[in-house]
């Protein structure tokens, strides 16, 4: 029995409850041939005649009333164990497997999944911090929060909006410059906070590498949270996320939000996880707590998996 075709047998379990081949079919939505075929391949896995074929209807032989008793109740077995496990997708429970950045995570994610989880304490969360994309496709998270103006076309998910950046100092540097004779928009002269170079494909970074010498970088940083925490501290200026930035009484906007450095903020997972209920719950979630505190992109964009 364990080499035979689920399908024909299903053809075979409606052909004995239809009474005839057009019944089947239309029982099973599929076309008269198809039922015809899968119980010609039956009987020839088996080696045996299910059914007589007489001008008046099909009759089942000895072997097919025998196939039929040893069949009883499995169909509905399956549908039982199908409704059974496909409900566990169903119910708010279970582990999510979160990737994101060290940035968005402390300024924005975490408060979020808070709130989350004591709306739904059955889901257990499960954050990796990761500047690199993991590879949902291979299922090492299961819904991403991520900045990328050209996210993964094999994922699915909804754009939350942009992430603005401008030029920022500490109000304490910016004292002291002053007192220097620098003038603000003097980028050469003054001292900055660079990125690495596991940072450096970021249009921040570019921008730093064309306009301010390099003598002039004071620290390097591999995390836009530590740009943040460095230029609070009054080691250089920094061009510096506005959603980090701007509320903090510490740091000085100088310029306004440069159009080049806006990035993309991206929630994605899998395709064959979006309907799961819990996926699907926070996803969503998340979607109405994080665009609230985001600039808006001019239209919503979704992104699906070819």
């Amino acid at each position: 029995m364990h080499n035979l075709d689920w399908e024909d047998l299903r053809c075979f379990v409606a052909m004995t409850r239809a009474g005839s081949v057009s019944a089947a079919a239309r029982a099973l939505d599929v076309n008269h041939s198809t039922v015809l075929r899968r119980l010609d391949s039956l009987e020839r896995a088996l080696g045996t005649r299910l059914f007589e074929r007489f001008q008046s209807g099909y009759v089942m032989t000895a072997a097919g009333e025998t196939l039929q008793a040893r069949l009883a109740g499995v169909d509905e077995q399956i549908a039982a164990a199908h409704s059974a496990v496909g409900g566990h997708d169903q119910e708010l429970s279970g582990e999510i497997r979160i990737t994101t950045t060290d940035t968005l995570a402390r300024s924005m994610l975490m408060p979020a999944l808070a709130r989350f989880q004591q709306l739904h304490p059955g889901v257990r969360l499960q954050l990796v911090m990761n500047n690199a994309f993991l590879n949902l496709n291979r299922r090492e998270a299961d819904v991403a929060l991520r900045p990328s103006n050209t996210p993964p076309d094999t994922l699915v998910g909804r754009k939350l909006g942009k992430l603005s950046s401008a030029i920022y100092a500490s109000r304490s540097y910016l004292k002291a410059s002053v007192k220097r004779g620098i003038a603000t928009d003097d980028w050469a002269a003054h001292e900055w906070i660079g990125l690495d170079d596991t940072l450096a494909h970021l249009e921040q970074a570019r921008w730093l590498a064309q306009t301010v010498p390099p003598e002039r970088v004071r620290m390097r940083v591999d995390s836009l949270l530590a740009m943040a925490d460095a230029t609070r501290e009054g080691l250089g200026m920094a061009p510096l996320l506005c959603h980090l930035a701007d509320n903090d009484r510490r740091l000085q906007r100088i310029t306004e939000p440069d159009p080049r450095f806006d990035t993309g903020l991206w929630l994605l997972t899998h395709r064959d996880l979006k309907d799961t209920a819990r996926i699907k719950a926070l996803t969503s979630f998340l979607y109405e707590e994080l665009t609230s505190i985001l600039a808006p992109t001019d239209q919503p964009v979704v992104v699906s998996a070819r």
